[in-house]
């Protein structure tokens, strides 16, 4: 156990590394937004780096490690292909500048780039514990479920965002509200992709069962998600923004993909 501490503490120390230097590049570009370019980008080299350093039984291990940095290196080069395709920073980042004025600079150590490090720290729990774990020395039901879980969830968020880009991509949706594919069954399918995919690696993590404790990342992330910086957010600005998202409401699951209610 003193073993597995001392790695986390090396992710700690790595992450809190990566998020400075990133939040020294934010002062200099002056856009607080690369921070979501790293998001996903930093549970892989958590992954990478509790592999290399502390690995356990070798499959499971290697099943953990491949699939949260595939699952980070898809998110991290879709936002940034979304980052550099915005001409201003992120609103959320925007208003917060203009909120703190002057103190932005140094208030956004800690309340966006620290803060994003301690959740990402708290979220791969079940990703570092999962690689580190020497037993059972052979698969399981769990690894094959919580695989096919993760499988599920990058197929699910790739789709979804692939079919917000293209509708974003036509000048004639300008305005209008997405309600189509993946997205007439669920308006977020891409956070619900994510979900599942933490609850899928937690599965695969316990096939230790002494690593349920874990189950507090994929928690923690569904519910930010849900109820702070993902749905909750975003559905406030687009329903002051888009005409008719009332109704998109009214018919299409808020989170869990559902058949889509008939129009009256």
């Amino acid at each position: 156990m003193s073993d597995q501490i001392a790695t986390f503490v090396l992710n700690t120390g790595v992450i809190l590394a990566l998020m400075l230097t990133i939040w020294a590049l934010s002062l200099a570009l002056r856009d607080a937004g690369i921070v979501d370019i790293f998001w996903g980008l930093g549970f892989a080299v958590i992954a990478l780096v509790t592999w290399a350093v502390h690995p356990g039984y070798g499959v499971r291990s290697a099943l953990i490690a491949g699939l949260t940095i595939l699952w980070g290196l898809r998110l991290g080069l879709y936002l940034f292909i979304r980052w550099h395709g915005e001409p201003h920073e992120d609103r959320r980042y925007a208003a917060m500048r203009a909120k703190r004025g002057s103190a932005f600079w140094w208030q956004s150590l800690y309340v966006v780039f620290g803060l994003q490090a301690l959740v990402m720290l708290a979220v791969s729990l079940p990703v570092q514990f999962g690689i580190m774990a020497q037993a059972p020395d052979h698969l399981t039901v769990f690894d094959v479920i919580g695989a096919l879980m993760v499988l599920a969830g990058l197929a699910f968020e790739s789709i979804g965002d692939a079919q917000l880009m293209s509708f974003k991509a036509d000048p004639a949706n300008k305005g209008k509200v997405m309600d189509r594919g993946l997205w007439a069954w669920t308006r977020h399918p891409n956070y619900f992709g994510d979900a599942l995919v933490w609850w899928g690696l937690f599965v695969i993590a316990f096939s230790t069962p002494s690593l349920w404790w874990t189950a507090l990342g994929p928690a923690l992330m569904t519910w930010f998600l849900v109820n702070v910086s993902g749905k909750a957010l975003l559905e406030r600005g687009l329903r002051k923004s888009r005409p008719g998202y009332d109704d998109y409401v009214a018919r299409t699951s808020g989170f869990i993909p559902l058949p889509p209610k008939r129009k009256p």
